[in-house]
């Protein structure tokens, strides 16, 4: 009898482990998968190191600060500075046809450049900081927070190519909702990404997964690789345990689950139909670019550039194609700023994320699969050199990664990065003992899914 099984070794379950193994709880951990981190994980081929679902972490904070997420996560789950040890970024920017903001962790720097190529928004663009809600308010209960993010912006801004630039890193870097954000979202989003910025830990998302796995097995909590979660058995109207895909039983007092909603209800055996219409939609191909060279030494000094080839945004599924290179995020993860003693990453790297339709890729047979990986990648470094120096006579190596890659690492329906629009910010579900953490929670990212893994343990699973 477990006092908690935890389904899923992402950020969000293994922060929750730790969480609850401070408080002497005995937790069990579950990952169908071989390997952990969900979305962000990480993989070895061709003695290079590869991420799966990193440019960066958002929430940037710089050792001793005291506000933010970031800090409230290293104070929760007792890690000191140095387990992260994040480096910042160079600096960024959003390139639309023929205008480009850049910004960085400090947000005078995006006033400034919106002060300068769009003048008469910069009173707006104040007002607009100044309307965001606070962490404190993210528990839905604000009245702004499910109100459309574009309606809000409009009320402040006037100029609507200014709101498609704002908004494209944002929906980027954390919105399953297409064309559009929840308000609440947003300003997640906003305070992630512009407020607070980006940074990465020298060697990838390998060193915090380690870490908290060491963390977890280190006071008592057990993680089980290959261990899929076939249903979660109901009696009585609460959950009393859960059967592996092997047949092997575990019984738990509670389970919070980092699957997502419809991934989750899917396993409860008292649900026969799940709404996998409320599963999200939105799924990604990334390419990557292993250069004979540093980017830098081709012009390329940027960390992040989120890219649009017309002046509309348009985030939503491709229904009709693989992908839709009409938009991308273009990053370098040589391009942030390391400790001297760690000095420079070993290869040149440019990675290339664009838009994509987890249907149409898992409908392709092996061979047609593996050549539109090589056509698709193509496409999309054809896109990005709109924006940024041609490289691709410095290759010396590449990897794709697709949506049939994505749901392989996550199990998220339609291989969702995202998860669904709709996020059950409580954590709650329709059994009094089965809660949600994560992307279906509603943080997303790094620094996002673990404080949400902690917020929910804290909130359902201590206060018992």
């Amino acid at each position: 009898m477990y006092d908690t099984i935890i389904i899923g070794a992402g950020m969000s379950g293994l922060a929750a482990g730790i969480r609850l193994a401070h408080f002497d709880q005995r937790v069990c951990i579950l990952e169908k998968h071989y390997t952990i981190g969900g979305l962000n994980s990480f993989y070895r081929m061709g003695g290079r190191d590869y991420d799966v679902g990193l440019h960066a972490m958002t929430n940037f904070a710089r050792k001793g600060d005291k506000k933010g997420p970031l800090a409230k996560l290293i104070r929760q789950l007792r890690f000191g500075w140095e387990d992260f040890k994040l480096a910042e970024q160079n600096g960024s920017s959003i390139r639309f046809p023929g205008v480009e903001l850049d910004f960085n962790n400090d947000i005078g720097m995006l006033e400034s450049e919106i002060k300068s190529r769009f003048p008469d928004q910069i009173d707006g663009f104040r007002s607009l900081c100044g309307s965001l809600l606070d962490y404190s308010d993210m528990d839905g209960d604000a009245p702004d927070f499910m109100r459309s993010a574009r309606e809000v912006m409009a009320e402040h801004l006037s100029d609507p190519l200014l709101i498609e630039m704002l908004l494209c890193p944002l929906m980027w870097y954390g919105n399953a909702r297409e064309n559009d954000m929840d308000f609440g979202q947003f300003c997640i989003m906003f305070r992630a990404c512009y407020l607070e910025g980006f940074g990465r830990p020298y060697k990838g998302v390998r060193v915090i997964l380690k870490n908290l796995v060491r963390k977890f097995r280190g006071l008592g909590g057990e993680l089980k690789l290959r261990s899929g979660v076939a249903n979660i058995h109901v009696e009585d109207g609460q959950a009393v345990g859960v059967v592996l895909d092997d047949g092997t039983e575990l019984q738990a007092k509670r389970i919070l689950s980092s699957a997502g909603t419809v991934e989750t209800m899917r396993m409860c055996d008292d649900i026969t139909e799940p709404d996998v219409a409320k599963a999200g939609k939105l799924s990604f191909i990334e390419s990557i670019s292993v250069l004979d060279c540093k980017p830098k030494e081709l012009g390329f000094d940027r960390t992040i550039v989120f890219y649009n080839d017309s002046p509309h945004f348009h985030w939503e599924r491709p229904d009709d194609s693989l992908c839709d290179a009409r938009t991308g995020v273009i990053c370098s993860p040589n391009n942030y700023i390391y400790d001297a003693e760690e000095g420079e990453l070993p290869d040149g790297v440019v990675r290339i994320t664009t838009l994509a339709n987890h249907d149409l890729w898992s409908e392709l047979p092996e061979e047609k699969y593996r050549a539109e990986k090589v056509t698709q990648y193509d496409e999309a470094v054809a896109s990005a050199v709109r924006f940024m120096p041609d490289f691709r006579a410095r290759v010396i190596d590449t990897d794709v990664f697709t949506p049939k890659t994505i749901r392989r690492f996550t199990w998220h329906d339609n291989g969702a990065v995202y998860g669904a629009p709709d996020k059950q910010l409580d954590g709650t579900t329709h059994l009094p003992n089965v809660f949600l953490c994560g992307t279906d929670q509603g943080f997303v990212g790094i620094v996002g899914a673990i404080v949400s893994g902690i917020s929910m343990a804290n909130r359902h699973c201590l206060q018992v």
